[in-house]
C-alpha cells in the first residue's frame, strides 16, 4: 500500500540525499524509536534505505515490541528493522557492531514529572549513560542526543528568541526542573564521552513541533487543540492564551535531526524549531478554523501589565551553518496533521 506520508518523505529525501551514503551497509541503533521523533526518524531512514538501496539496518530499543507492531506495523515489520526489547536504563547490549547511535528516548509524561520528578531525572541520566556506554562498546563513532529547549530555563519575557549562547538555566532547587536538569546533565555526559572516547556527539535542543504521530492526549497544546477540533468540541485554552510558541513541522524536524547528526559539529548544541511565533490563543483559533470552525474557549482574561511568556528558539545557527529552514508554514503543517489524524481515526474505527 502507498505510504500516506510519501510526499513528506520525498521532501525529506530531497533535502538529505547527500547525507545517506555513510549508512550504506551499516547499522543504526535508536532509542525512542516508537515515539513521535522516533517514528519520523524511522520513516525517513527506511524511505532513504529503500530508495537508495543502502542495505542498512536499524535496531530499535523498545520496552514492548508488540505495542510497536500494533502502532506502526509497517515500521516494526520492515525487513530492515529489528526490535530489541529492554528498558533504556539497563537494556542488554545487542550483539555486533554499529556505526551510528541515536538517543531519542525520554519520558514526556507530565503527570510523572509532577508526581515523581526523581524518576524523570533518573530515566534521563541513567538512560543516557547506558546508551553512551553501548555506543562506545559497539564501535559507533556518531551519537545524537535529542535534548530540549527546556535546558535554558524560563525564557525572559523581553527576549523574543533564545539562542544557544544564552546562559540561563532552570532553577536547580525546584523539583519541577527535573526534566530540564536531566537534559542538561545528559548534554554534559555526551561531551564528556566525546572527550574521553573520541565520539562525535551531536546535540539537538528541540522546541515544539506538529505533525503526524504527535500525541493528542498529552501536555502538547497543539495536539490537544487538534484533538478537540477533530471531535467537534470547543477548543479549551486553560490559561489566558498569551504565551508565545512556535511550531516546526515533523518532516522539517526529520531533515534537521539527520543534518545535525551527520553534518553538525560535535558538542555544539543546535536549537531545533521554528522562528515564527504566535500566541497560544492565535494558535487555538487557527486550529479551530482549519479543523471545522469549532469554538475556542479561553479560561482566563489577559493582563496588559504582565509580559507574556515565551518559548521560541533563535535558529540562526542552524540556518547559517547547516542551511536548514522551516519549509512548511504553520497553516499547512496544521492542515497536514489534521488530515493524517482524520484518516488514522477512521482506520481505527474500522478496526474496532
Amino acid at each position: 500500500m502507498p505510504n500516506p506520508l510519501q510526499s513528506d518523505l520525498d521532501q525529506i529525501l530531497a533535502h538529505t540525499r547527500g547525507l545517506w551514503d555513510e549508512f550504506r551497509g551499516n547499522r543504526l541503533f535508536i532509542t525512542g524509536g516508537t515515539g513521535f521523533f522516533g517514528c519520523w526518524l524511522l520513516e525517513s531512514f527506511l524511505w532513504a534505505n529503500d530508495k537508495l538501496d543502502l542495505r542498512a539496518e536499524a535496531v530499535v530499543l523498545t520496552r514492548s515490541p508488540s505495542a510497536f507492531m500494533k502502532k506502526a506495523p509497517h515500521l516494526a515489520g520492515h525487513p530492515a528493522v529489528r526490535c530489541h526489547k529492554g528498558d533504556v536504563r539497563d537494556f542488554q547490549f545487542p550483539e555486533g557492531g554499529f556505526s551510528h547511535v541515536i538517543h531519542a528516548a525520554t519520558e514526556t509524561n507530565s503527570k510523572i514529572n509532577v508526581e515523581n520528578p526523581l524518576l524523570i531525572f533518573e530515566i534521563i541520566l541513567e538512560g543516557t549513560r547506558r546508551v553512551l556506554d553501548f555506543t562506545v562498546k559497539s564501535g559507533a563513532k556518531k551519537f545524537l542526543l535529542t535534548s530540549s529547549g527546556a535546558v535554558y530555563g524560563k525564557q525572559p519575557s523581553g527576549l523574543s528568541h533564545i539562542s544557544e549562547s544564552f546562559m540561563g538555566a532552570p532553577d536547580p532547587v525546584n523539583p519541577g526542573s527535573a526534566y530540564a536538569e536531566g537534559k542538561r546533565a545528559a548534554e554534559l555526559l555526551c561531551c564528556l564521552y566525546a572527550q574521553r572516547h573520541g565520539l562525535e556527539s551531536k546535540v539537538a535542543r528541540c522546541f515544539a513541533f506538529v505533525g503526524p504521530y504527535l500525541p493528542l492526549d498529552q501536555h502538547f497544546a497543539i495536539g490537544n487543540f487538534i484533538r478537540d477540533a477533530l471531535l467537534g468540541r470547543p477548543i479549551a485554552v486553560k490559561g489566558n492564551g498569551s504565551p508565545y510558541r512556535s511550531y516546526l513541522y515533523a518532516a522539517d524536524l526529520a531533515i534537521w535531526l539527520w543534518t545535525i547528526f551527520l553534518r553538525g559539529r560535535s558538542c555544539q548544541p543546535y536549537n531545533v524549531g521554528a522562528a515564527d511565533s504566535c500566541t497560544i490563543a492565535e494558535l487555538a483559533k487557527q486550529v479551530a478554523e482549519l479543523g471545522g470552525n469549532v469554538p475556542v474557549m479561553i479560561a482566563q482574561p489577559t493582563c496588559a501589565s504582565v509580559l507574556p511568556e515565551r518559548y521560541v528558539p533563535d535558529v540562526s545557527l542552524a540556518f547559517g551553518e547547516l542551511g536548514l529552514n522551516a519549509w512548511i508554514p504553520l497553516e499547512q503543517a496544521i492542515e497536514k496533521t489534521i488530515s493524517w489524524q482524520r484518516k488514522a481515526m477512521a482506520s481505527n474505527a474500522k478496526v474496532a
